[in-house]
């Protein structure tokens, strides 16, 4: 396994938003990572779904997959990173194999939409636990500004096929 998926499981471990302490799984089929970025969401979130939207509107090369948090693929991905599978309050891009997470997840996707969405890479520059800050703040009043469904939604038929687990 690559030194720095080894070191970005530490470094998650300890500050990711929550005290448990998740294995790695190491049995993952690797394959499904090989397809291109894939960005895990909570699939109950109308923010998050309203973000998902967006993206595929706006990614016109089609590079994204999607799955949601809740679905069997995001938490084998979830295991795999070593990250929680019962409480994440994080969208998660795996690029190459790493996952990303909080404001570097959002930051990277934004990087290959097409118009100008990419000059907000540029906040890359903005010291990470700022950026998480505002990140974490948005994320724990997710349900209450924007809502939450009951379940997962479906994609739109011309979109199904960049969901896994549909």
């Amino acid at each position: 396994m690559p030194v720095r998926i080894l070191l970005l499981r530490a470094v998650l471990k300890r500050s990711f938003m929550t005290k448990q302490v998740v294995e790695p799984e190491n049995n993952f089929d690797t394959g499904l990572l090989n397809g291109g970025p894939i960005l895990l969401f909570d699939g109950v979130c109308n923010l998050c779904n309203a973000s998902v939207q967006f993206i595929l509107k706006r990614d016109r090369k089609g590079i994204f997959r999607f799955a949601s948090l809740q679905s069997p693929t995001g938490q084998a991905l979830l295991r795999f990173a070593g990250l929680p599978t019962d409480e994440i309050n994080s969208t998660v891009l795996f690029e190459n194999g790493t996952p990303y997470l909080r404001s570097d997840a959002g930051l990277r996707v934004v990087r290959r939409l097409s118009g100008g969405w990419p000059l907000l890479y540029g906040l890359i520059a903005v010291p990470r636990p700022l950026r998480n800050r505002i990140y974490d703040w948005i994320a724990h009043n997710r349900y209450r500004w924007f809502g939450k469904q009951e379940s997962c939604l479906m994609p739109a038929p011309e979109w199904k096929s960049r969901f896994i687990d549909v």
